[in-house]
């Protein structure tokens, strides 16, 4: 067994573990940072998921490293790619032309923007970072957190941190569960939050939104690349949820905010035009249009639809059996899905399948082509000193709570900014959408704040939010600054001699931390008084 020591372990290479990296190292803390796959960046790059953002992006709303990962991922394709004069110049590249972002692209290039922003800490040794390490165990000395077990699943081998201060930033706040850290999973009723879209029956902790297992396609009409038929094909074939308006494997969904169905194809014409509603174009992550004639055969496309929405069982709160089956059954669910549109999809113009859809494991790094992680939209959540509810950010909430009042709750503690929809899939509890609009929100320093753990600190969608606010607290941009204000109040802790708690409690000390925020870190605390239309 190895042992190791260091200022700050952070668990979770995803994004939110990355930024608190850069955060302490930038503020001069020594970093252990940990990430259960061979790829940084977690729903960024290892769950193929292009990111997620509001409309102000371009221009504020994110931090300045946020802005510098971006920037570096437009770098990256004007540096390697053959692009043409007009998108190489354009400040605003989009190298996917997909449409649920103004920066598609693929997750590769953000891995290797991510390298880019870590390797000067690097260099000197001041971080150090362990792949392949998944957290299996956590001594505690009465309410701080002392070390903290990674285990190589591979080898067997075991390596025992201890650090003054441990971020979680895993997928599914495991920490928290191994430490003992008071959280909350599921669905909360009404009764408990006040909240407005709450259960209106008893709270539900096994109801947590879908997970999905998204993969990398191109397009080579002529040809046939279809799959083996997947073992659940013929369950897939014939599942149609009640709440769902057609098959699992069909091109009948449901609209998101009025849940009324809705017909969107993965093609409605010509593939490689700038724009289109279909599905080919909607996570588009390369486009050959930016390129000269010929240099490339086809677009690429990351599959992150309703069809792949996995909603039969949850994957936390279950014991390890259940979960893999569940794991199994996305697993499944997606490679079937993919085989129906190779197979006996209704095509745009006539006829059934696209053979020539293939599958691009080299895009997502792995053999069965699809992503090294599952997307999760939902973890652990800590039970925090302050929790955000729907009556804090929520429209037709805090109209109702709040009559004469545009915005959302302004927090005195605010570490960062964001703004998501209040987006909920379907659940495991067999719900429909929840998809309901929410102001820009402040996020406050004491929903980064455990009612009892001293040095540990959420980084990740494991703050103190509701099953409700999670759904616009869970994005990339907030992610990151989540994570990058976690890890940058474990290095003003460890400077000042203070406790997280007393950081938010004692005035002096919060206006001290805010400072470091939005001075040399770069962090905006508020929002604009007027956005730009």
């Amino acid at each position: 067994m190895n042992e190791r020591q260091t200022d700050i372990l952070i668990a979770g290479g995803g994004l939110g573990g990355v930024a608190g990296a850069l955060a302490a190292l930038r503020l001069g803390r020594r970093v252990i940072l940990t990430e259960e796959t061979d790829w940084l960046g977690g729903q960024l790059t290892a769950q193929a998921v292009p990111p997620d953002e509001h409309r102000w992006i371009e221009s504020t709303g994110c931090t300045a490293s946020y802005r510098r990962l971006r920037e570096g991922i437009r770098d990256y394709y004007r540096r390697n790619y053959p692009l043409l004069p007009a998108p190489r110049a354009d400040p605003h590249l989009n190298p996917g032309q997909g449409g649920v972002s103004r920066l598609c692209h693929e997750p590769r290039v953000a891995l290797a923007a991510i390298e880019e922003l870590l390797a000067p800490y690097r260099a000197g040794r001041q971080i150090d970072v362990l792949l392949r390490q998944r957290p299996t165990a956590v001594e505690r000395d009465g309410d701080r957190v002392r070390a903290v077990t990674l285990t190589d699943d591979a080898t067997g081998e075991q390596t025992v941190v201890q650090a003054p201060y441990v971020l979680d930033a895993t997928e599914l706040g495991d920490l928290l569960d191994l430490g003992g850290v008071e959280h909350v999973i599921g669905a909360e009723s009404r009764a408990q939050t006040g909240e407005l879209h709450a259960l209106p029956g008893a709270a539900d902790p096994l109801d947590q939104q879908a997970v999905t297992w998204c993969f990398a396609l191109d397009y080579l009409p002529g040809e046939d690349h279809t799959i083996a038929r997947p073992e659940e094909y013929d369950f897939w074939r014939g599942y149609r949820a009640d709440f769902w308006p057609g098959p699992q494997l069909g091109w009948t969904d449901c609209d998101p905010r009025t849940l009324e169905p809705r017909h969107r194809a993965i093609f409605d014409g010509p593939t490689d035009r700038e724009r289109a509603r279909d599905f080919w174009h909607y996570r588009r992550v390369f486009s050959r249009r930016h390129y000269p004639e010929g240099a490339y055969a086809s677009d690429i496309t990351l599959v992150n639809w309703p069809q792949i929405d996995y909603w039969l069982g949850p994957i936390v709160g279950v014991g390890e059996e259940e979960r893999r089956k569940h794991l199994r059954g996305a697993k499944g669910l997606s490679l079937s899905l993919l085989y129906w549109m190779q197979t006996e999809a209704p095509r745009h113009d006539g006829g059934y399948g696209y053979p020539g859809l293939r599958l691009r494991p080299d895009v997502v790094g792995t053999g069965d082509g699809l992503a090294k992680s599952i997307y999760v939209r939902e973890s652990r959540r800590i039970r925090a000193e302050f929790t955000v509810l729907e009556d804090h950010v929520g429209v037709e909430a805090r109209r109702q709570s709040h009559p004469g009042e545009e915005g959302a709750e302004s927090f005195p503690d605010s570490v960062g900014i964001g703004y998501y929809r209040i987006d909920l899939h379907p659940s495991s509890g067999l719900r429909n959408y929840v998809d309901i609009s929410s102001y820009p929100f402040e996020i406050p320093l004491g929903a980064l704040i455990p009612v009892r753990a001293e040095n540990l600190l959420p980084a990740c969608k494991n703050l103190g939010t509701t099953h409700i606010t999670n759904g616009c607290y869970r994005l990339h941009p907030v992610e990151w600054n989540i994570g990058e204000a976690a890890g940058a109040l474990a290095a003003h802790c460890l400077e000042r001699g203070l406790t997280p708690r007393q950081v938010r409690n004692t005035p002096e000390h919060l206006a001290d931390f805010q400072r470091t925020l939005a001075g040399p870190l770069g962090f905006i605390l508020k929002w604009p008084r007027y956005l730009p239309v």
